[in-house]
């Protein structure tokens, strides 16, 4: 039913991934794999509600608590994740990492320790270390080191990425079950940034946090998310969360509403995740399906062209994470044959904490991201020194 094959020039529309490339990279013209947005169009669904929405005309002040917002996310929830929640528990903000900044002032102090995996996140990392608070990494997986540093005495939060980014993981029921006992066992709060769920592959079920605090387990817990992501309309802002005590909810609103002066939601934002919640499920069943099928030619590519690279596609997202390390190649080096050989743009990275890997963003027609690990073979194949 859709056209994902088709080539959008996205030049000249003020995109920080293909105009703002300069600003990462030092050279202009580069072809880029890098930021994690999506080449792809919204779905037409989301574009026909926009459409509409703009020929009304005006638009003054809005509530995000009034028409069906709420209700959308609920029916999202019940129909993509068979989970059913509270809509009085729901909390709006311009974007996921503005409600982690916010939870971060309410639940750290200025020092404190917040807990993350590693590779991380960079804008975790940015949101953390910007306000003064301490990021403490331990390798995914790592059981004992994560309880280690929940343990230190002045680790305030856990901060999780549900689906992993840069990695792609998706968390068992189980994993996320004994990251909660751990984070109510030393007091830490958790805040759960759910951005990716959308984007699980066949086989893969996400689990909301939702799910996994319903037992009761601590006090202070938040998921955090947004529809931009999956349906490619970050440029509209826009982001809802869930808190789960009362009191503390009461306080974030109060906070949005008062200390950062949300007046207002931006109203096409509301517009384009109704019409996704509500008619956009066949397009991301198909994108979904569309990047997977991209993902298996990454793999096939990357297994001809650099046999001592094992690479599995992400259980979810389109952000392929790729561990060089085999191949005995200085980071500085690659980046340089990428850039002035290759002429291509793509992630390294040491920019999540993890030097040796590249972050390839293939959430593009198929012929880009041929010519982006086509590109990332070449440039590794000359650098080998195993």
């Amino acid at each position: 039913m859709y056209d994902f094959d088709r080539e959008i020039d996205r030049h000249g529309t003020w995109s920080v991934q293909w105009d703002g490339i300069a600003d990462r990279f030092g050279v202009p013209d580069l072809l880029p794999f890098t930021i994690s947005d999506m080449d792809f169009a919204s779905p037409p669904e989301v574009l026909a509600a926009l459409r509409e929405r703009v020929d009304h005309g005006v638009f003054g002040y809005t509530d995000w608590r009034l028409g069906e917002f709420r209700e959308a996310i609920r029916h999202w929830y019940a129909s993509r994740f068979a989970t059913e929640i509270d809509t009085d528990a729901l909390v709006y903000a311009p974007s996921v990492l503005n409600q982690l900044s916010q939870l971060l002032r309410m639940w750290t102090g200025p020092g404190d320790g917040v807990v993350v995996h590693t590779p991380t996140y960079d804008g975790f990392r940015k949101a953390v270390t910007g306000l003064g608070r301490e990021l403490r990494g331990v390798p995914l997986g790592d059981l004992e080191a994560l309880e280690r540093e929940l343990a230190r005495p002045d680790s305030r939060m856990l901060l999780l990425c549900s689906p992993h980014n840069p990695t792609g993981r998706v968390w068992t029921e189980e994993e996320l079950t004994v990251f909660a006992e751990l984070a109510e066992r030393h007091g830490a709060a958790v805040v759960s940034d759910e951005i990716h769920a959308d984007l699980t592959t066949e086989g893969h079920r996400h689990i909301p946090w939702t799910r996994i605090a319903e037992p009761g387990r601590g006090r202070r817990w938040a998921l955090v998310t947004s529809g931009t992501k999956a349906f490619n309309f970050p440029a509209l802002s826009g982001s809802y969360g869930i808190v789960g005590d009362p009191d503390e909810r009461t306080a974030f609103v109060r906070r949005m509403e008062t200390g950062e002066g949300l007046a207002s939601p931006a109203v096409l934002s509301l517009t384009a995740h109704i019409a996704a919640y509500r008619q956009g499920a066949d397009w991301l069943d198909e994108l979904r399906a569309y990047v997977a099928g991209t993902m298996s030619t990454v793999r096939e590519r990357l297994a001809t062209g650099l046999p001592g690279v094992d690479w599995e596609p992400p259980q979810a997202g389109y952000l392929a994470w790729i561990d060089l390390r085999p191949l005995g190649i200085e980071e500085a080096r690659l980046q340089e044959e990428l850039v002035a050989v290759e002429k291509v743009a793509i992630m390294p990275g040491g920019v999540y904490g993890t030097p040796g890997f590249v972050r390839l963003n293939v959430g593009c027609p198929r012929k880009k991201a041929e010519r982006g690990v086509d590109a990332l073979v070449r440039a590794a194949g000359r650098l080998r020194t195993t």
